[in-house]
């Protein structure tokens, strides 16, 4: 039988995340304790532990907080039912992953000279996962700012870059993260290594957009800071990260 109650940090240690997690998802309101005792401790039981692994669960598909608020806060949340939907979601990540595991293994076959591989094939299922797991984490925010058909040449864009091209893109994703980690130390958007990824970052946007504006440009450095997902993203590279690369891509696009 597991205990009535967990302190905080019993929770944060059981469930893989941390103490500020668990404050700041009591703050939003999404996981109250049970209760906090005198001595100031927050203390779960188990319905509280259900909550939190049904709000792990979505996290891991990529929602936002928000809405995994306004599911659970739902007169019809089910979490029997709410658990069959991540069983089918886990299956989808998982057909993606041997998908992946597939064509490593075709390239390694075809280096021994066991069969013949294309080029394309070599790319194909990189190419399919990462519009996948974009769809996943930003899709529904990026499509409710820009439209579905504008997301939609995205992806078919993607998909339909050479080996080459696609090299590219992975080879300026890095460059641009490794410029950010520099930059952001300085605190200052205008230092020429944060306008080196800002541009990087520009050259970036063409191999998925089908034209270019400044508007939607710094549109998108907004929606950097302003969704969760991007914040993460981007924070994970330096603390204030993703306010420091709007900034600069502000200065940027002038």
């Amino acid at each position: 039988m597991r205990p009535v109650d967990y302190q905080i940090h019993d929770l944060a240690e059981l469930a893989g995340i941390s103490t500020r997690t668990l404050r700041y998802y009591d703050s939003i309101g999404l996981l109250k304790p049970v209760r906090v005792d005198a001595n100031g401790y927050r203390m779960y039981g188990g319905a509280e532990v259900d909550r939190l692994q049904s709000i792990l669960f979505y996290r891991e598909l990529g929602m936002p907080l928000e809405q995994i608020k306004e599911i659970l806060a739902s007169a019809t949340y089910d979490q029997h039912v709410a658990l069959h939907g991540h069983l089918d979601q886990l299956r989808e990540k998982k057909d993606r992953l041997e998908q992946l595991i597939q064509t490593v293994e075709k390239s390694i076959a075809a280096m021994k000279g066991e069969i013949t591989m294309s080029d394309k094939e070599k790319f194909e299922g990189l190419k399919r996962k990462l519009v996948q797991e974009n769809e996943e984490k930003y899709g529904e925010e990026v499509r409710m700012k820009y439209g579905d058909q504008t997301v939609n040449d995205s992806n078919s864009q993607l998909m339909g870059l050479s080996p080459e091209k696609f090299a590219r893109v992975t080879e300026l994703s890095e460059r641009i993260n490794t410029l950010l980690a520099q930059a952001v130390l300085t605190g200052n958007p205008a230092d020429p290594a944060a306008q080196e990824a800002c541009a990087l970052h520009r050259e970036w946007l063409g191999f998925f957009w089908k034209s270019y504006s400044k508007e939607a440009h710094k549109g998108l450095a907004q929606m950097y800071v302003e969704d969760e997902r991007f914040r993460e993203y981007y924070d994970a590279i330096g603390e204030g990260c993703a306010e420091y690369f709007r900034d600069a891509l502000l200065i940027f696009c002038g």
